[in-house]
């Protein structure tokens, strides 16, 4: 495909997943409040966003404000975040990004991808879900499900894992407006349908946009 069609084919698929997931909300229960999507995301590296969520309502119970979090002890904190993994690394980070916020930030979350990045543990797919979810602004969160599924529809080549490329390419594609919303849909879309192990592409609604289950045997 060129670059335009390919522009037009994700479009069209952009539109697919709005009338399927019309709400393209966050899998992460922030609640609304900034400062706990920037904890959650942290929390989510090589974690569900269903056991963050479980995770984290005892977390912000025992901790209900970011200047809690940055007094905290890091031990109680640990012991909290453990069914997480890397325990130990997300709990020193989350405690020093709620002391960098407050102190440094008056405690209200940057919208640049330069200021988010010098908070401990985000990394690029964080501080875009950040943009997307508080400023309506950003790139794609390229996280799994996006990398997989936007790979089968043939935007990039399936053998692309790198995160940064993803988010390169497919900024390319979809517009900034579209981005925040495209990326909440995939994730809904990677779990009910195009699944990494075992994709429903006979009940999919976008397998004639595909370039996957075009070149499957059973297309």
């Amino acid at each position: 495909m060129t670059q335009a069609e390919k522009q037009e084919r994700i479009l069209q698929i952009a539109n697919i997943l709005e009338g399927l997931y019309p709400d393209a909300l966050c899998a992460l229960e922030w609640d609304r409040a900034p400062w706990k999507l920037l904890i959650m995301g942290r929390l989510s590296a090589q974690c569900t966003d269903a056991r963050v969520n479980i995770v984290c309502r005892e977390l912000f119970a025992r901790f209900p404000t970011p200047q809690a979090l940055a007094e905290g002890d890091i031990s109680e904190i640990e012991a909290i975040v453990r069914p997480c993994g890397l325990y130990r690394v997300k709990a020193q980070n989350i405690k020093d990004a709620c002391a960098l916020l407050e102190t440094q930030y008056g405690g209200v979350i940057p919208d640049s991808m330069e200021e988010l990045l010098k908070f401990p543990g985000v990394g690029r797919k964080v501080a875009n879900l950040l943009l997307g979810d508080l400023y309506h602004k950003g790139g794609t969160v390229a996280d799994t499900h996006c990398i997989r599924i936007c790979g089968r529809f043939g935007m990039y080549p399936e053998s692309i894992k790198d995160p940064v490329k993803v988010e390169k390419l497919m900024d390319e594609l979809l517009p900034m407006e579209l981005r925040c919303d495209f990326c909440h849909r995939i994730v809904q879309f990677g779990r009910d349908v195009c699944t990494a192990r075992a994709p429903r592409c006979a009940e999919c609604p976008v397998a004639g946009l595909c370039a996957h289950h075009a070149q499957s045997p059973s297309a």
